[in-house]
């Protein structure tokens, strides 16, 4: 940022009047040059409220021709849970917390690692979503996904609701054909419920659906963190039936966060060509992220979810990342969100890392692969 420009003769002797009257402007200084600065540049609570003041681009044919690295996607859908709602204004308070601006200078990387310089990243906008209607919301966060996969780049999702990940990673899952993922998924919660109180498309359950449309295999799915009192016993038997694997809350008590992570990634990576992450904000410890529709208490702690961000996305190819059940209404200080927006940045940085090793970042079809299906 350019250092502020300071007078040597603050106080100026007013201009004479002229046929036009007094020229107050001059009198008080303000007819002097200011450097202007650019959108990315300015502070974030100025202009249009972008990811990180990152461009906002949504036509896909634009996508293709920037080569973009990374896409951020809003999911503004909370009609799916089935506790507190407000999650669909999360994606607007995501990208608003956060105080830096221009080009980011990542501590957590050695070797001066500026993001933004190393990736095209871009905020491609939010699926098409209105409210009181589960089956058009999961529609449009599909194609919405789906299209901006298409052209390569990595989809950032931002939830809403944890339902979003059953249309976000069916997109993905799809776009990659004949290629697999496998997900890695950080929550206080199983969400691998049969129904919600009837409802099928319901934050309880997108981990079913996924595995029972054959979108992404059980064995390919590992969890981290969960704890508290649910799911029941017979949901447990479910997932035990269909290969998932799980790491609760108190094996990382034991072991630490370090040790279990490591093994979600190789169990994660048995198999899958690449993997998605998915992160419920609730992992996190409500006392450090109170702003979520169902807290748990006794969670991870922020910095240990942002260390396991880096370690997945260092060693594995990453197909897609969300994070959801961040509810501005209950958050306090924005601590909530800036944890969300935090989980984005460490994906972000992390994969300007390996593109700065070399190491391939943009998905690239192989076109030696048979056609997969047309979008729906």
């Amino acid at each position: 940022m350019a250092e502020r420009h300071v007078d040597p003769h603050p106080a100026r002797t007013p201009e004479p009047a002229d046929h036009h009257g007094p020229q107050f402007g001059a009198s008080n200084g303000w007819d002097r040059e200011y450097e202007v600065y650019s959108d990315f540049d300015l502070p974030v609570y100025v202009g249009p409220s972008t990811f990180s003041k990152l461009p906002w681009v949504t036509d896909p044919a634009e996508l293709r021709a920037r080569r973009v690295d990374v896409a951020i996607i809003g999911a503004p859908f909370d009609d799916a849970v089935s506790n507190r709602s407000g999650a669909r204004f999360a994606p607007r308070a995501i990208r608003e917390a956060n105080y830096a601006t221009g080009s980011l200078h990542s501590l957590q990387h050695d070797g001066g690692l500026l993001p933004f310089e190393v990736l095209t990243v871009v905020d491609a906008g939010d699926a098409n979503v209105t409210p009181a209607w589960i089956e058009r919301g999961h529609a449009m966060i599909y194609r919405k996904v789906r299209e901006v996969a298409e052209t390569g780049a990595i989809p950032l999702v931002m939830g809403g609701d944890h339902s979003i990940t059953w249309p976000s990673a069916t997109a993905v899952a799809e776009v990659r054909r004949p290629g697999s993922i496998g997900i890695v998924h950080f929550d206080a919660h199983a969400d691998t419920a049969n129904e919600d109180w009837g409802v099928l498309a319901g934050h309880g359950t997108p981990m079913r659906r996924l595995i029972e449309s054959g979108a992404v295999r059980g064995p390919n799915f590992v969890q981290v963190g969960l704890r508290g009192y649910w799911p029941p016993l017979e949901t447990f038997e479910w997932m035990k039936s269909h290969g998932l694997r799980w790491h609760f809350m108190r094996e990382i008590e034991e072991r630490g966060a370090e040790a279990v992570v490591a093994d979600a990634i190789a169990e994660a990576l048995d198999g899958p060509d690449a993997i998605y992450i998915s992160v419920d904000i609730d992992v996190i410890d409500p006392g450090l992220a109170p702003g979520t529709g169902t807290p748990e208490p006794g969670g991870m702690l922020t910095r240990e979810v942002l260390r396991a961000i880096r370690q997945i996305v260092g060693a594995v190819e990453l197909a897609a990342l969300d994070v959801v059940e961040v509810s501005p209404p209950y958050d306090h200080a924005e601590t909530t969100a800036m944890a969300a927006n935090r989980v984005i940045l460490e994906a972000i940085s992390s994969l300007a890392a390996k593109k700065a090793a070399g190491r391939r970042v943009r998905w690239e079809r192989d076109t030696t692969a048979a056609p997969h299906d047309a979008p729906g």
